[in-house]
């Protein structure tokens, strides 16, 4: 996983991003643009963009595409740039359905998609435009500067400061989770945990989280592979989950978006975790809250359940990640 590249706000006309495209594709430069001032002064006459685009059925725009405010009148022709290719990936891919966006005219529109088809924002194919591969090639970038650990740790410190107990940070390796990160409670307790200690899957709050998009089938798979990898380990009271149980308990966690670690790992030590997810919605970590029984009644671990997942979400968002949307905005053709 990886950092985002920082972004940084700047003032551009239609030139600029013809310019930009020029020169991506060797072209000479044009003659500089007008000064911010000027483009500003000009932009703020212009008609302000329409907060409520006509768009054809079936397609939801962000609502941030078009909130286009006076004070941000000379940045308007990026800001319109990105309301292109947010539009596009929400689904449009014609110059009709960009200008009524937009609320640009036609030749407006069809100069700014070519500037970005040109740069390789944008790609034309038979009926229309998609997202171009130089946003592959930005993205792959972003990931590659956004390490798993350094975004979550702050996260996983306010979970730490919110709940006193221990704090796991994980990935999935195999049929193990594999602890990346650990914040020790301050109850005084210690764990036989550590950053670099694998576990089955299945037998711990935080591998089962990571479970929860899998199919049944997997999940009784990878339960088997914990059972022959514990084959060997007993403690007392063993609260191992006999296969029945475990599945319906796999199927209880994966419609709540949580999972419980019941003693199942532990003598004496529960757990709430919840998965992380990245841009493409694939779970590709989790963490979790564990503490002893004192601590760690089943109503307290109910308390624990939003928590633990509002920590998630949000690495998951610094991730690329996006909770699903209901469409706001449906304009018939």
């Amino acid at each position: 996983m990886n950092k985002a590249m920082p972004t940084h706000a700047a003032s551009a006309s239609e030139a600029d991003l013809t310019s930009a495209a020029d020169h991506a594709n060797g072209a000479a430069p044009r003659p500089a643009a007008a000064s911010t001032a000027s483009i500003a002064s000009k932009a703020s006459k212009a008609p302000r963009v329409s907060a409520q685009p006509a768009m054809p059925d079936g397609i939801a725009v962000p609502s941030t595409l078009l909130d286009i405010t006076p004070q941000q009148a000379g940045t308007q022709t990026l800001l319109r740039g990105l309301a292109i290719l947010e539009a596009a990936a929400a689904g449009v891919r014609d110059l009709r359905t960009f200008g009524a966006a937009l609320g640009t005219t036609r030749s407006t529109t069809h100069r700014l998609v070519s500037s970005l088809v040109q740069a390789r924002y944008l790609r034309q194919v038979q009926g229309g435009y998609l997202l171009g591969p130089k946003l592959i090639e930005l993205g792959t970038i972003a990931l590659e500067q956004m390490p798993l650990t350094a975004v979550a740790r702050q996260h996983l410190e306010s979970l730490a400061e919110q709940t006193l107990d221990t704090i796991h940070l994980g990935v999935r390796d195999g049929d193990d989770v594999l602890y990346i990160d650990k914040i020790p409670g301050t109850r005084g307790l210690e764990m036989r945990s550590r950053v670099g200690h694998r576990m089955p899957l299945a037998s711990t709050g935080i591998g089962k989280a990571m479970m929860l998009d899998l199919t049944p089938d997997v999940w009784q798979s990878l339960f088997d592979a914990s059972r022959r990898a514990l084959a060997g380990v007993t403690f007392k009271p063993d609260n191992r989950p006999d296969a029945q149980t475990f599945m319906q308990r796999m199927t209880n966690y994966a419609a709540g978006g949580y999972t419980f670690d019941l003693e199942e790992n532990e003598a004496s030590i529960r757990c709430v975790a919840a998965p992380v997810r990245d841009a493409s919605g694939a779970v590709v970590a989790a963490l979790s809250v564990a503490s002893t029984i004192p601590y760690m009644s089943l109503e307290r671990m109910d308390e624990l359940i939003p928590i633990v997942q509002r920590e998630a979400r949000a690495i998951s968002e610094e991730l690329g990640w996006r909770a699903p949307q209901p469409a706001t905005r449906r304009i018939k053709r």
